[in-house]
């Protein structure tokens, strides 16, 4: 006797109610009405020919034969499950994108930026992670990470994006009121300093001037809280060209006198070597090569 796929709902309701061991709670679990699982048990027994279950006053229980089946159904519909679930999973990390990139970079430039991409996927979930430690690439971990650095991780492929350069700003009422006007004349605001490897220490060495014993006034972990009290008129603080674009824009900071370093480290969108990108990360990658380039924007 073949499996014939019309005896699917009759397998179905015999499963459920051989689990619950009542036709009630069957039926709720399946949303049908307790009638409908008994119809459903009754044409399975006659296609069998045997009895399943042993029906009395407070219920039923199942027979050798229904223990038999019940045994085998639960197994098959179990299986089936794993394999929904496994196919359920596999669509979802296909329809979701995971990034891991530093807070700053994410919320300056990317973000900005991030509508042109997700315009050609409007189905894509993008999960972005701005956590500071950087982020292991894992099963189940990130696809891509931008990171700011040397451009080589053990393990990791990594792709060239663009450079950065650094120098000072100020809020322009800051620098009015102070008269800023040499690059002397910073080294008499109050320093604002983040967690670079690059700091003023660089600045000044290459202004051939000396850095105050007291400086910097403040530091923070992260770069856009110390462009923040920059704009606040806290003081004067090395900006990233790469992330300082939103507050020069907005009249909110700007350039002061002095040098501009070529920042010694560049930043490289990486993934795992021994994981092959889907291919809307490679869309991703190429897109987020094209937005370095000075003609996607105007501006990179």
């Amino acid at each position: 006797m073949s499996l014939r796929p019309d005896w699917l709902p009759a397998l179905a309701a015999f499963e459920a109610a051989a689990r619950q061991q009542n036709f009630a709670r069957a039926a709720e679990e399946l949303h049908l009405t307790a009638s409908a699982v008994s119809h459903h048990v009754r044409r399975l027994e006659a296609r069998l020919g045997v009895a399943l279950f042993q029906r009395h006053a407070r219920g039923v229980s199942l027979t050798a034969e229904g223990r038999q089946l019940a045994d085998a159904a639960s197994d098959a519909f179990t299986d089936v499950e794993a394999a929904l679930q496994g196919v359920r999973q596999r669509r979802e990390r296909e329809q979701t994108l995971r990034i891991t990139t530093l807070h700053s970079l994410a919320h300056t430039w990317l973000l900005p930026r991030l509508s042109g991409f997700t315009a050609q996927f409007p189905y894509l979930g993008l999960v972005i992670d701005t956590e500071p430690a950087l982020t292991r690439f894992d099963d189940g971990g990130p696809d891509l990470g931008i990171r700011h650095g040397p451009g080589q991780w053990p393990g990791l492929v990594s792709r060239y994006l663009m450079p950065d350069r650094l120098f000072a700003v100020a809020s322009p009422a800051r620098v009015a009121a102070e008269q800023t006007r040499q690059p002397a004349d910073v080294l008499k605001l109050p320093l604002i300093a983040d967690l670079a490897r690059q700091g003023w220490s660089d600045w000044c060495r290459q202004a051939r001037l000396t850095l105050p014993a007291r400086a910097p006034s403040y530091t923070f972990s992260d770069s856009t809280d110390a462009l923040e009290a920059a704009a606040l008129g806290l003081g004067a603080t090395l900006a990233r060209e790469s992330i300082v674009t939103p507050w020069i824009d907005q009249g909110r900071l700007q350039r002061l006198p002095g040098p501009m370093l070529e920042a010694r480290w560049s930043y490289y969108v990486v993934y795992p070597q021994h994981r092959r990108l889907s291919p809307v990360a490679e869309r991703f990658v190429e897109w987020l090569i094209s937005e370095t380039r000075p003609s996607s924007s105007g501006k990179v």
